[in-house]
């Protein structure tokens, strides 16, 4: 039994949405994955800014007992 004309136009527009959904799903998980990305790279960031400034407290504090001493 052959498809008319609206029918197939009906179809078309169908299969056309879905395959609309599918791509912006794609697109969706690919930006997921840039961005879980972006988020190791900040903790990365963070976590080396920590190091440096424990290493900053902990010359502050010699620092600041050494001067205690000479008083």
């Amino acid at each position: 039994m052959p498809l008319t004309a609206g029918e197939q136009i009906i179809l078309s527009i169908i299969i056309g949405t879905l395959a609309a959904i599918v791509y912006s799903l794609r697109i969706l998980v690919l930006m997921e994955r840039r961005m879980a990305r972006v988020d190791e790279n900040i903790e990365k960031l963070v976590k080396a800014v920590m190091r440096e400034e424990i290493k900053i407290e902990n010359e502050e504090a010699k620092i600041e007992k050494a001067l205690s001493k000479k008083r």
